[in-house]
């Protein structure tokens, strides 16, 4: 999948925008019978046109809704030196108005965001540590999200919800998707996928008929040998109530701005890690 893709979410959901703020510190696919078969004979692997037809279902429901409210509830696992698992819980909360409006609330464990789009400028903000950085954006939510991750190294979580039902969603890069059953997730008979590409396998619950809007995502990183997983479970709030104020950033009182620093050319050095 491209750059803009569900993976990254795995990457991205403890840490979004440590760096940029300048001062911030069915059908399964065949099983062996036998261990020995399974040894000798992996499964082949299988792209079901049930589950590319779903996530493009998704993609064009997701491209007709016009303002939503969404929330996910995630955990997101990461791996101590000494090859224990801590599992982090965080929620991000999206308000958008498409196609130029977006306003994004994240907290986790270790860290708070908070993004303002109001259709000409692109806001991040750190509550815990006061300081925020504003940059002129591009028209569409899309594109601003795309400058972001270009040009300062900022990721949102699920990034998809605004992207999927494009011409490059990315679909042709699956190595595996197929149909695993219904599931029951909250109160909804959820569609079950289950998705391989390069660096990850992932799984996905939509709700069924005419609003395939996702209600669940799963996300194990197979390029860490340690398999981290990220759990997400959405709740969504369809033509919500919305104010223009909600995506206009207005600093409290004691906030400072600072400029949002920017990736260095490609393969210069990095500057260390910041978090707040």
């Amino acid at each position: 999948m491209r750059r803009t893709s569900v993976v990254l979410a795995v990457a991205v959901a403890v840490g979004i925008g440590q760096a940029a703020l300048a001062a911030d510190t069915p059908t399964v696919p065949t099983v062996p019978e036998t261990p020995a078969e399974a040894a000798d004979t992996p499964a082949e692997p299988v792209v079901e046109q049930e589950a590319i037809d779903a996530l493009k279902a998704m993609g064009t429901y997701l491209r007709t809704l016009k303002a939503f409210e969404v929330v996910s509830d995630f955990t997101v696992e990461e791996t101590l030196d000494d090859g224990q698992k801590i599992m982090n819980a965080g929620s991000a909360a999206y308000l958008a108005r498409l196609p130029d409006r977006l306003a994004v609330a994240l907290y986790t464990d270790t860290s708070e965001r908070d993004f303002f789009y109001d259709g000409k400028t692109l806001t991040m903000f750190g509550p815990k540590i006061g300081y925020y950085g504003s940059v002129p954006a591009p028209a569409t939510v899309a594109e601003t999200l795309e400058m972001a991750y270009e040009r300062y190294g900022i990721e949102v979580p699920l990034a998809d919800l605004f992207t999927w039902g494009a011409d490059d969603d990315g679909s042709a890069d699956l190595t595996s998707a197929f149909f695993v059953g219904v599931s029951q997730i909250g109160d909804v008979a959820c569609d079950h996928y289950a998705f391989r590409q390069e660096g990850a396998d992932w799984q996905l619950w939509l709700e069924p008929d005419d609003t395939p809007l996702p209600c669940k995502i799963v996300i194990t990183a197979t390029d860490d040998a340690t398999l981290p997983q990220y759990v997400s479970r959405l709740t969504w709030k369809l033509d919500p109530p919305i104010d223009d104020a909600a995506f206009v950033f207005t600093p409290p009182e004691g906030a400072q701005k600072i400029p949002l620093r920017e990736l260095p050319p490609e393969g210069d050095a990095a500057g260390g890690d910041q978090d707040g």
